[in-house]
Order: C-alpha cells, then sequence, then structure tokens
C-alpha cells in the first residue's frame, strides 16, 4: 500500500456521480466523486455514509431540513434516512461507506453504478 494523493485521483475524475475506489478498510470502501447538481432521493436501509468535502461546498437535502456541508467539513447521513446531494458548483467529496452500497440506496435509475472502477 502507498500513500494516496487524493489531489491527483479526483484529476482522474472526468464525471459527475461515478464514484471510484480508492481504499478499503475492515470492510468499508473509500471513495471519490465529483458531484454538480442534484443527485436522486434515496436511502439505504442497512448502511450509513459519511460524505467529507474535499473542496467545494454542497447542500444535503433531507425531506426535513437542508444542511450544507463545506470545504473540510463531514456529514453522515445515518442509514433509512432519505437524502438528496445537491451542488451549486462542482465538488469534491471523499465517501466512506460499506462495501457492496450501491450508491443509489433503494433505487435504480440513470445515476446508479453497480460496478465501480478502482483508481
Amino acid at each position: 500500500m502507498f500513500p494516496v494523493n487524493l489531489i491527483e485521483k479526483f484529476e482522474q475524475i472526468h464525471e459527475y456521480w461515478s464514484p471510484k475506489i480508492v481504499g478499503s478498510l475492515n470492510g468499508q470502501l473509500v471513495k471519490l466523486v465529483k458531484f454538480k447538481g442534484p443527485f436522486t432521493w434515496h436511502h439505504h436501509e442497512q448502511e450509513d455514509e459519511l460524505f467529507y468535502v474535499v473542496k467545494g461546498a454542497f447542500v444535503m437535502e433531507m425531506r426535513d431540513k437542508n444542511l450544507p456541508i463545506r470545504e473540510g467539513e463531514f456529514y453522515i447521513v445515518p442509514k433509512g434516512v432519505e437524502h438528496r446531494p445537491n451542488a451549486e458548483q462542482e465538488v469534491w467529496v471523499m465517501l466512506f461507506e460499506p462495501d457492496g452500497t450501491l450508491n443509489t440506496g433503494n433505487v435504480e435509475n440513470d445515476f446508479t453504478k453497480s460496478i465501480l472502477e478502482t483508481l
């Protein structure tokens, strides 16, 4: 295992809403993803998700509130909570979630990525 340079890895990502695996530990995957615009409303029955903003900012929309998540901050979406990330401008996000977590949770649509590339 070698140190991972996040900037170099993010520079290899050229599409939005397509998470890439950059590491794994204790059954969790570390993923990098670029966001822009609204995602799809969804939830995860069994998994919590951690969103850490490396660059930029976005709003985590939930049915009862909207939370701005800024550069250098992270937010954990508890399992079962319906949510939708939404970014006005491009944002770089590192995700921590259990291996096998589908990016669209309980929904399958054009945003769904069932097979993820490893960088």
